[in-house]
């Protein structure tokens, strides 16, 4: 109903929101992660909204393969020595790694023609071990949802340890907080940074490091809230540890608390209870709102008319306010980002991008990078994404007196160290309708850029604003338009709804739905108007050389939804460049304190390796019955979107998806029984995606779909 035409706010009759719902009071059950859409709900629905949590979570785990890897690491770190055994456990490292398809992300991992780790010294072993041993680590360790959350059953004991590990991993020094890792780590003599650092370049001794941090982080959290656990597993209610007599007197004789000796068990024996005080007692709060039992509680009281306290909404890891649920939802003041917080953060993962980017091309820089933009990701971060796309052009937001940012300034060349870099900026038409001003900002910023008398080869804004001004016949000003989206009343590309329903053509139908529906300029002269700019928006993505998104939580990732893909504009860009190149897709993870920028197609095999893939999440679904398989057939489906936008899509996942799914029989006919209508989508995508070359796969399993779907249509027609 909210995403119906009609004006953006401010419904009239002439609008179908206001027309549909009329005088109808309208209640409407949010999930606590979306405030965005949820705010547009208030907004163009008339909607009191109530939140509800997300499915609970999961670290995602190892299995087959990948955990077969981590038991050769295992036994690699207490034989690495040994000239006899060591070189064997590598080269079985190196060939499961090779059978996991690992090569794809692991650049410089040893073919297996040729390779025996005899003939290398032990240096190059530790190096290669290490590699492998970061890359599943990384799955391993990923937050997975599993199942479908069911409304009013808070999270068991083991459910809530997951999600309090993920909030004790992050420094808050609004409230003198420090991190879990970082306390650990200091107990060494180590900068956590540092650790992730080398954990990331593969360093061995680093990542065993990072892997013995998060295991003692776990093992504390864990002690932590046994204390609380009732002997079915779930928490009534939370005992705090600072209010035990009995760890009082404990604490008098020297005796440690049960998280101080977790963590000292797990190989850190220097750890300062003290330090951890802080963060202990922010855990037992959080303890508190996780498990606690509102949502059926705001369900009545909004039914029954009542006042509905008001909560804010977002990721419950960055912000555990968002909890308790069963609260009226709301979003921030737009005014207010983004914050100081946010540009800090923002800064060091344009840093990481650009050196990604500089490394892999020479030492160059990109000239141009196109940005999507998120209304739910920027109200999670306080606007992250935004103050990235700041800080590339090379302007700062000002705030004034009141914290209110409405000012860019330019940042002189010689303090930026770097060339102003080009952007093109698509936004959601639910960032359009929350942060207009916030698109204000970046306009304002963009042309400043381009009207700054610098070198064009330290300001690709301005070179590319001057081409394109001569090229289209307008002014520079005019020329700078680099903050694009839908018109009015309107949202997506709907090039995610045309993969779902399987009636496109071709690529070049699904980019020219793109440039149509995302060509509308913002322009800051004009505030308030969404101008037709298609040739503008076409003339500045011919420049792209990277396309970018943020992924900022670890419950929605980019096979969840089909929006990341219906916004990524990756092959539109090659379509519309002079020499056809594809340009290259990057995402920024920042959905552990262990920021990352990845390449788009080592996320798309994270994600399938952690949920797809993964024995974890398959199940959890198959756990809730009928919309559990639906929700399978989704991320199939969502998989398939990105080889249609992005061709970043590896052939094995296709292929180990099918083994899955289809060709083994039991799970087929689990599928099949639990819900036809999914599976036969399922057999239909995996059909479609042969069918467009997307996957290349045996005859024998094409014959064997096809034989599939007449029996599953027989099935659903009751033949």
């Amino acid at each position: 109903l909210e995403f119906m035409p009609g004006k953006q706010v401010g419904m009239s009759g002439k609008c179908y929101p206001d027309r549909l719902i009329n005088s109808l009071p309208s209640a409407y059950l949010y999930a606590a992660n979306n405030p965005s859409e949820a705010t547009i709900a208030k907004r163009r629905s008339y909607s009191a909204t109530v939140s509800y949590l997300t499915p609970p979570a999961e670290n995602a785990g190892l299995y087959k393969g990948l955990k077969e890897l981590k038991e050769l690491i295992s036994s690699y770190q207490g034989l690495r020595e040994n000239e006899g055994r060591g070189p064997a456990i590598v080269n079985s490292i190196v060939s499961t790694a090779w059978v996991c398809n690992l090569d794809k992300d692991i650049k410089d991992l040893p073919t297996l023609d040729n390779f025996d780790a005899k003939d290398v010294d032990q240096e190059r072993r530790d190096d290669i071990v290490g590699k492998v041993y970061s890359e599943i680590m990384q799955i391993e360790s990923r937050l997975l949802p599993c199942g479908l959350h069911t409304v009013g059953v808070p999270p068991t004991a083991e459910e809530a340890i997951a999600t309090l590990v993920n909030i004790a991993q992050l420094d808050r020094p609004e409230d003198d907080i420090e991190s879990l890792p970082r306390v650990i780590a200091d107990s060494i003599g180590r900068d956590i940074n540092e650790v992730y650092r080398g954990n990331n370049q593969g360093i061995l001794a680093d990542v065993e490091l990072a892997d013995s941090i998060v295991q003692a982080s776990r093992a504390a959290v864990r002690a932590l809230v046994m204390q609380s656990t009732d002997s079915e597993g779930r928490i009534k209610e939370v005992r705090s540890i600072f209010d035990d007599m009995g760890a009082m007197f404990g604490g008098m004789m020297g005796q440690k608390k049960p998280y101080t000796q977790a963590i000292i068990d797990a190989g850190f024996p220097n750890v300062e209870e003290d330090r951890l005080a802080n963060l202990i007692v922010y855990i037992e709060f959080c303890l508190k709102q996780i498990v606690a039992n509102n949502e059926l509680g705001g369900i009545m009281e909004l039914l029954n008319g009542e006042f509905l306290m008001p909560a804010p909404g977002g990721d419950p890891i960055r912000n555990p306010d968002v909890l308790p649920t069963g609260r009226n939802m709301h979003a921030l003041d737009p005014s207010s980002i983004p914050t100081a917080a946010a540009v800090e953060v923002s800064e060091n993962v344009v840093r990481k991008l650009l050196e990604k980017l500089s490394d892999e091309n020479d030492g160059a820089y990109p000239e141009s990078i196109a940005f999507t933009l998120w209304g739910t990701d920027n109200i999670k971060t306080y606007g992250e994404s935004l103050a990235q796309v700041l800080a590339l052009v090379g302007v700062r937001p000002v705030a004034d007196s009141l914290g209110r940012v409405n000012k860019v300034e330019l940042i002189p060349l010689e303090q930026l160290g770097r060339p102003r870099v080009d952007v093109v900026v698509s936004c959601s038409g639910v960032f359009r309708d929350l942060f207009i001003n916030q698109m204000n900002l970046m306009d304002r910023g963009i042309k400043m850029a381009a009207e700054a008398d610098e070198p064009l080869d330290q300001n690709f804004v301005r070179k590319h604003a001057l081409e394109q001004a001569e090229e289209l016949g307008v002014t520079l000003r005019e020329a700078a338009a680099r903050v694009f989206s839908n018109s009015a009343g309107s949202y997506s590309a709907n090039v995610g709804l045309a993969i779902e329903n399987g009636g496109w053509e071709d690529e070049g139908q699904l980019q020219e739905q793109f440039l149509t529906r995302k060509g509308f300029a913002f322009n800051a002269d004009k505030p308030g108007m969404m101008e037709a700019q298609a040739e503008l928006f076409k003339s500045a993505l011919k420049n792209v050389d990277v396309t970018f998104q943020n992924l900022d939580s670890s419950e929605i990732s980019i096979t969840d939804v089909s929006h990341y893909y219906d916004s990524d504009p990756t092959k539109v860009v090659q379509s519309l460049r002079d020499d056809k190149k594809k340009p290259m897709s990057l995402m920024a993870d920042t959905t552990t304190a262990n920021a990352q920028v990845r390449t788009l197609s080592e996320t798309v095999r994270l994600d399938a390796r952690t949920k797809l893939l993964n024995p974890k999440f398959y199940e959890g679904m198959l756990s809730t019955g009928y919309e559990g398989v639906r929700e399978i057939q989704k991320r199939l489906r969502n998989t398939m979107g990105w080889s249609a936008t992005a061709g970043e899509v590896d052939n094995f996942v296709f292929e180990d998806a099918n083994d899955v799914f289809i060709n083994d029989a039991e799970m087929q006919q689990r599928l099949l029984d639990t819900n036809p209508n999914a599976f036969r989508d399922m057999v239909t995508t995996f059909l479609e995606a042969n069918g467009r070359g997307y996957w290349d796969t045996s005859d024998e399993n094409i014959e064997r779909l096809q034989e599939l779907y007449a029996e599953v249509e027989d099935r659903i027609e009751g033949v």
